[in-house]
């Protein structure tokens, strides 16, 4: 039975990231990746089997060898999920630019003429 991990649990960790980031580019064996760690070939196969169970790696087998690659699709859903926190800021930053600039503006035209 596959554990349904929370996606956003699994990339909290660091290490997990960084994994993603790797793999974005071009699909790679366990051992592959765990020579960019410092850590254990198992600890890596841990990061994988969680990145696998919130479906954000998908597994292909070629051979005798497992090829770990990115799923766009799930990295698509929470990108969807982020944007309506990034039009929520964007709102937020240009209505922000608006206070400031009239306040410069504000400030420029009280500025006695000598």
């Amino acid at each position: 039975m596959i554990t349904r991990r929370d996606v956003f649990q699994a990339i909290a960790d660091p290490t997990r990231r960084a994994i993603i980031l790797l793999i974005a580019f071009q699909a790679m064996t366990p051992n592959a990746i765990a020579e960019h760690f410092d850590t254990t070939r198992q600890a890596v196969s841990k990061h994988l089997r969680i990145l696998t169970e919130c479906q954000l790696v998908k597994q292909e087998q070629s051979g005798r060898e497992i090829y770990y690659r990115l799923n766009g699709d799930r990295m698509q859903e929470i990108d969807q999920w982020l944007e309506q926190f990034r039009q929520i800021w964007e709102s937020r930053f240009s209505e922000l630019d608006n206070v400031l600039l009239t306040m410069k503006t504000n400030s420029n035209e009280q500025k006695p003429i000598i």
